[in-house]
């Protein structure tokens, strides 16, 4: 039994010929792959929720058309799309301009993708999130004289947050298991980390099960992070139970 722990604790190792540290470094680029996809996310929904209610029926069209092919369509095809086909006809742009061809980046391509995705998700929650403000607020700070951008900082993304950090919590924990697609296009993540050390090693149980106390472990630490700014943005706001 301990000569079985101990082999364990030397595939686990940190340090050659363990995979500990290729675990971990998966890990780092699955939580560097899900902020940086969630922040665009988070830019392109609070401009397509805002747009959405602006008014302008083109525009809403627009962004209809947008929201709903997106969630139509898997993330999957979207991230090979991308990388192959846009990189291909990124190159043939290039060509016909005499400029020299570029490599699209794993990293790069897997940020785009799953941000354009994560966009058209919060577009509806951050939309949802407005109309639960009371219309009597925003026509409050537009009697006081606010114009579109100091409204939007003092009254509306106050008043929305609370409303919207339950949806934006559950899609950041959907995208830092959607980051494990990116493995298609050969960015090495936690995914892909566990599988070639499962591949290497033929200890297939070990290394996945430490790869789902790896995804755990974010989760659980994701978990305070939104509970501790949840208590912040509803602070003075009476409890439920």
């Amino acid at each position: 039994m301990a000569t079985t722990q101990q082999g364990i604790l030397d595939l686990l190792s940190p340090y050659p010929p363990g995979w500990g540290g290729v675990l971990l470094a998966g890990a780092v680029s699955t939580v560097a792959i899900s902020a940086c996809a969630f922040a665009i996310g988070l830019l392109l929904g609070t401009g397509g929720a805002l747009g959405k209610l602006s008014g302008n029926r083109m525009l809403r069209l627009l962004l209809d058309l947008y929201t709903t092919l997106i969630r139509a369509v898997p993330e999957l095809i979207l991230i090979v799309g991308l990388y192959y086909a846009g990189t291909d006809g990124l190159n043939r742009l290039l060509a016909a301009l005499e400029l020299p061809p570029v490599n699209v980046n794993g990293f790069v391509a897997a940020v785009a993708v799953l941000g354009f995705v994560q966009g058209a998700y919060m577009t509806e929650v951050l939309r949802g999130a407005i109309l639960a403000i009371p219309v009597g607020q925003i026509e409050a700070a537009k009697a006081f004289g606010m114009g579109p951008v100091l409204r939007f900082r003092r009254v509306l993304l106050p008043a929305l947050l609370p409303n919207a950090l339950p949806g934006l919590a559950n899609l950041w924990m959907s995208v830092t298991k959607e980051s494990a697609l990116v493995a298609v296009v050969g960015y090495q993540e936690l995914a892909l980390a566990t599988r070639l050390a499962g591949a290497s090693t033929k200890h297939y149980f070990v290394f996945f099960l430490a790869s789902a106390l790896l995804y755990l472990a974010i989760t659980l630490v994701s978990n305070v992070v939104f509970k501790l700014v949840e208590g912040r943005v509803r602070r003075g706001q009476p409890r439920l139970a």
